[in-house]
């Protein structure tokens, strides 16, 4: 007789000081991250497939490429489209493989997966995820792609999690961050117009809270150096806070998490724009034996 294949792969739990995390081998997604018993990540059932693409690692592209085709290097390819509804190929081919485990401690966990390629995308990469927490700065994640083929590799990378308080509706919640610039898009999230964020909607520069405001967008212009967003629920006097750096993460997309009953706010560090396979717009392009490395963090801030 079989044994029960779990749709997560192994879980892996992390500790440090009053942080715990869970970490899944099957696309090396993060699962939850709570402190003091609070959740800062919005988990979901360890059984279950991760609803709306939670916690997932988005490589070898982020967000989607538009009607599954692009050309590089004057060739055309073409991916598996995976979301009907937009007739896009979405978050990249590693979300849902088996990635080995390479290292884990009490605090921290490796996690590797080789990519070979397939018709779309034709390019070898070695990939890994790193889960560091830490009692005194929570959780550091670094995702990394080494380019170990023979020609250039066209990448970007992201990650998925769903930031929360408590795991309360995100609409009683105050949200911050800083961006220039939000892109819009139409019916079927394909990018449109780049504009100003000053005197929209979309500028939460002040912190306000979310409300009924929903969110599917990309942000672009953030602060040069450090950025983060901070998710506050004044109610626990605690804040959920994703941090970056320009350099690294230039795109961040936020989602309002109506999949998930508004019980989380996705925020996904981002290294290119939505469907830079297209554009170009900060494609990351991998030399061989060129690596490419995207680091972000998520901790608590209380009062």
């Amino acid at each position: 007789m079989s044994s029960i294949v779990n749709a997560n792969g192994e879980l892996i739990t992390l500790e440090a000081g009053d942080y715990t995390a869970v970490v899944t081998t099957v696309g090396a997604g993060l699962h939850s991250l709570a402190f003091r018993g609070q959740d800062l990540v919005l988990p979901y059932p360890a059984d279950e497939l991760p609803p709306a693409f939670a916690g997932k690692t988005l490589m070898p592209w982020p967000n989607r490429v538009n009607g599954g085709a692009y050309s590089f290097g004057g060739q055309r390819y073409e991916l598996p489209v995976n979301e009907a509804a937009t007739g896009s190929a979405l978050h990249g081919l590693a979300l849902w493989s088996e990635w080995r485990v390479e290292q884990r401690s009490q605090a921290e966990a490796t996690l590797a997966h080789l990519l070979h390629g397939e018709p779309g995308y034709p390019f070898p990469l070695a990939l890994s995820a790193t889960y560091a927490l830490d009692a005194a700065t929570g959780l550091r994640i670094e995702l990394s792609a080494l380019n170990c083929g023979p020609a250039p590799v066209p990448y970007g990378c992201g990650s998925h999690p769903y930031l929360t308080v408590g795991g309360g509706d995100i609409s009683t919640c105050e949200l911050s961050f800083r961006a220039g610039k939000v892109l819009l898009t139409d019916d079927k999230l394909q990018p449109t117009d780049l504009v100003d964020t000053k005197g929209t909607d979309f500028d939460f520069s002040d912190a306000r809270r979310i409300a009924s405001q929903s969110l599917d967008h990309a942000f672009t212009n953030l602060p040069e150096g450090e950025w983060d967003v901070i998710l506050r629920n004044p109610a626990l006097q605690l804040a959920a806070v994703l941090q970056s750096t320009g350099d690294q993460a230039p795109w961040l997309q936020l989602y309002s998490g109506e999949l998930r009953g508004r019980k989380g706010l996705a925020v996904e560090p981002m290294t290119c724009s939505p469907d830079a396979f297209n554009s170009g717009q900060d494609l990351v392009v991998l030399e061989p034996g060129q690596s490419h490395t995207l680091a972000f963090t998520i901790h608590a801030l209380e009062g």
